[in-house]
């Protein structure tokens, strides 16, 4: 499947790419073709649940082929604050408090039916595409945590909005969601769409505040390149 080691371990582990330390080149450079196949059909894990037997059957795998062995530490670094734009101020006009709960929606397998359209509202869960985000059913402690990856940074949900929220979110995008397919071009960007500093504070009420904070990082200890089948 073309991937390096590092997104194997960053997806098993649920960590941002700043979390993970310690890793030799190969580890971010090499990119592997790996064949695995689980049993059965596990259930889906609700939002916030821990990891889902996928991660946990990649870690088994990364433990076993590639002897994957880590520890954790706290660091001080870089993060944002996603805090309430106007301290005491109220959501913006794009957030509003859910009507459903996704986690108990997901944990009673009531989800089904026809995918839903590009464009339909999101319900239960994260949808995300260039310039877009729709959000639905959970709270923002996740979304917080969904735009860490983006930003390069942890950032932490400190709004004091408890409860679940949905939103959609439309911004200017720095760059593509992950790698796009030679000779494929991003989609255009609207010139006057906002950054996603400008669109949190305009349409959700909300601000990213540049501060420190303890993030925990996972050190690698050990791995080694796995042989070939």
């Amino acid at each position: 499947m073309n991937v390096a080691t590092r997104f194997l371990i960053t997806v098993a582990y649920q960590l941002q790419p700043f979390q993970l330390a310690g890793e030799p080149d190969w580890v971010k450079n090499d990119r592997l073709d790996i064949n695995a196949k689980m049993e059965g059909d596990p259930p889906p894990t609700p939002p916030g649940a821990g990891p889902d037997p996928m991660m946990l059957a990649v870690r088994a795998l990364l433990a076993d082929r590639f002897t994957l062995v880590m520890h954790t530490e706290t660091r001080d670094l870089d993060i944002y604050a996603l805090v309430m734009a106007r301290p005491g101020g109220k959501p913006g006009p794009a957030l509003k408090p859910a009507a459903g709960d996704c986690a108990a929606e997901l944990k009673s397998g009531r989800r089904g039916g026809p995918p839903p359209e590009p464009h339909d509202p999101v319900t239960c869960g994260w949808r995300q595409s260039f310039g877009h985000i729709g959000f639905g059913g959970m709270p923002l402690s996740v979304f917080a945590n969904g735009i860490s990856g983006q930003l390069g940074r942890m950032v932490i949900d400190r709004t004091g909005l408890a409860g679940n929220w949905d939103f959609e979110l439309t911004f200017a995008p720095e760059r593509p969601l992950g790698a796009l397919p030679a000779g494929v071009e991003p989609p255009p960007v609207d010139p006057n769409a906002p950054t996603i500093f400008t669109a949190v504070q305009e349409q959700l009420g909300l601000k990213l505040d540049a501060t420190k904070g303890p993030v925990d990082v996972w050190v690698i200890d050990r791995i080694e390149q796995p042989m070939p089948d």
